[in-house]
């Protein structure tokens, strides 16, 4: 009875002990990350050992005084932010028309389809017409340019997504706010926004956090240092011939504080976000 008792305790408690293992192991270069943020100058290269003999601020007070982090967090905040309320703003719209039109007009189905086989296609492959079409613009080396790319590689699954969220909302709500004399505008603004705050929440964090850790697109586009995002802004830390790795180390600490504050608050949203419309009854 005992020997049951005990293994059905490590039936239990097993699984959790794996998980909590797969954690750290994922989580490992993290802590090693803020870890060597944390040595003295005289210890980062000799110690060989994860944890910080003496911790110290050091770095964090060479990163926010003696480099350009402000100004790049300040362009990271100020694209991400942009782009998220831009993308939402154009999802809600594009979704709910492919949503409620679906039945009407012929092909939109295979539109949904294309804006999926769009994310298929890796941004290596735009790159060349992208910067080409800019050039010609005269928009390269400016914010706008990377506000249209972002906006451009983020649009086709936050469309899909909204979709299939407006599919998870009655349409017979709207038919009783068309009675009561709405229009078709109205009856998205006053009836169905409102009960739509998880796939508005799941499409923004989807594109703030897409602007967030995007590197490529921003290291083509913008070459003047005042107008880096934070992703670009941390290989100012790498030189030809040396890196400074504590500075390195504590820059991508501090950019990682935001996103994962913003990510903690509103993980609810993203999964109800990205469910919606795959149960209906």
């Amino acid at each position: 009875m005992n020997q049951l008792h005990i293994k059905r305790k490590i039936a239990v408690v097993l699984p959790y002990l794996l998980l909590t293992l797969a954690a750290l192991l994922a989580l490992l270069p993290v802590i090693s990350m803020v870890c060597t943020s944390l040595k003295s100058p005289e210890t980062i290269l000799s110690s060989v050992s994860i944890l910080p003999e003496k911790p110290t601020l050091y770095y964090y007070g060479n990163v926010l005084s003696k480099s350009n982090f402000l100004i790049y967090l300040k362009n990271s905040f100020f694209v991400a932010i942009i782009v998220a309320l831009f993308s939402t703003l154009l999802s809600v719209f594009g979704g709910y028309s492919l949503s409620r039109f679906r039945k009407k007009v012929k092909g939109i189905n295979i539109y949904i389809i294309f804006l999926l086989v769009l994310q298929m296609f890796p941004v290596v492959q735009l790159i060349i017409p992208l910067y080409l079409t800019f050039q010609r613009m005269g928009i390269t080396n400016t914010h706008l340019s990377v506000l249209i790319a972002y906006s451009t590689f983020t649009l086709p699954l936050n469309l899909w997504m909204m979709q299939s969220f407006f599919d998870g909302i009655p349409y017979e709500i709207e038919e009783a706010g068309t009675i009561d004399g709405c229009s078709r505008l109205q009856c998205l603004f006053r009836l169905v926004l409102p009960v739509s705050g998880p796939g508005l929440a799941s499409v923004a964090i989807f594109a703030f956090n897409y602007c967030w850790n995007e590197y490529l697109l921003g290291s083509l586009l913008l070459k003047t240092d005042g107008l880096r995002t934070l992703t670009i802004g941390l290989q100012s830390f790498m030189q030809e011939h040396t890196t400074d790795w504590g500075s390195l180390m504590a820059a991508s600490t501090l950019a990682v504080i935001p996103v994962l504050i913003f990510l903690i608050f509103m993980q609810k949203h993203i999964v109800s976000g990205l469910t919606a419309g795959t149960v209906k009854g």
